[in-house]
């Protein structure tokens, strides 16, 4: 629903209204609504656009209450057209930044920015960890250890080293892990780690006595190496801050705080939200049921990709009851993503 179809007084009083119970919890009456508005009409003016906003679906009566609370729609008018944002203040800035130190791993920087979310905003921060797919093998080394050992030097990307060390099933001379090291070098450098264990997977699955000696040798080994590589893993995400959400949410909304809880553990309905936020430029907002979701309702979702080099990485956002401080929230999710990007760039 645009706001050109509600009259502007009609815009203001909801606007009003919204703050209003945002701000206090309570059913707002119009009296209330009245002197917090400041608008020059009698009470009985106001109780008519609230009528009119009940029946556009966008103010309700909870329960035998006299006041007015927001509906979905209500808030989705509010945030998409009547919202006055707050400005993030530059000490506000400065502390994330010193925070969000490009000298952390990007694990600890995900960690961080989850944290951070939960505190500043008093909801529970939620913040994807970048994708496996994403780290580049640049070059691998074999290198002979004593016993069945081999240890395996990877260079990640531009310049995170891996050292891991793999037991294999025989000893392997050095001139055989040269050759390994050269071919997988020569094979997959470049691609994903994840990739790359897929690759190896389907390789060695092939009839063996089509492979030779050396190319059987290199599987052995990489097979080892990239192992930690989980082909199917799915995004891992951080949620900081869920005892916020505990004391956040009414005594109604509880067996639905459950079933998110749930949802957290079980992933599959949250990545959903996570991928469709991907998909989007910026801030993105999901508001109660309109998500898609029943475990969704009463609660909202404020979202945005953070980046390197102008490709999406991960997500973090903010999970909170729908009736929270959007103002606040929505420039807080903002400015943590520009800075959070800004480290892993820099990281």
């Amino acid at each position: 629903m645009t706001a050109d179809i509600v009259t502007e007084r009609a815009q203001l009083l909801l606007k009003t209204l919204v703050e209003r119970y945002i701000r206090d919890g309570q059913p707002v009456g119009s009296r209330s609504l009245l002197d917090d508005s400041g608008l020059p009409v009698s009470p009985a003016t106001v109780r008519n656009v609230m009528s009119d906003l009940e029946e556009r679906g966008l103010i309700t009566s909870p329960h035998t209450s006299a006041g007015r609370i927001p509906t979905t729609q209500g808030y989705r008018l509010f945030v998409d057209s009547l919202i006055t944002m707050q400005p993030i203040t530059d000490q506000a800035i400065h502390n994330l930044e010193l925070e969000l130190d490009p000298d952390k791993s990007p694990t600890e920087l995900v960690q961080t920015a989850s944290q951070l979310l939960s505190s500043i905003t008093s909801q529970a921060g939620l913040v994807t960890v970048p994708k496996p797919e994403k780290q580049a093998l640049r070059q691998v080394e074999f290198l002979p250890l004593s016993g069945n050992r081999v240890l395996v030097i990877l260079v990640i990307n531009e310049r995170e080293v891996q050292n891991r060390v793999v037991h294999t099933a025989r000893e392997y001379s050095e001139i055989e892990l040269q050759q390994a090291t050269l071919i997988v070098n020569q094979r997959y450098a470049g691609k994903g780690l994840a990739e790359i264990r897929r690759g190896v997977v389907a390789a060695m699955q092939q009839d063996k006595d089509s492979i030779d000696s050396y190319m059987q040798t290199t599987l052995d080994l990489a097979s080892k190496a990239f192992e930690q590589e989980d082909e199917g893993s799915d995004t891992e995400y951080v949620v900081a801050g869920e005892s916020q959400l505990v004391s956040a949410t009414s005594a109604e909304d509880m067996e639905r705080l459950q079933e998110l809880f749930a949802a957290f553990e079980q992933k599959k309905d949250i990545l959903d939200l996570v991928d469709r936020s991907l998909q989007a430029e910026g801030v993105q907002i999901f508001i109660g049921e309109e998500a898609g979701y029943d475990m969704m309702g009463g609660f909202s979702l404020i979202t945005a990709p953070y980046q390197t080099g102008g490709d999406n990485l991960g997500m973090l956002g903010v999970i909170g009851p729908t009736r929270m401080a959007y103002e606040q929230v929505i420039p807080m999710v903002d400015i943590t993503a520009q800075i959070l990007s800004l480290a892993l760039k820099k990281s």
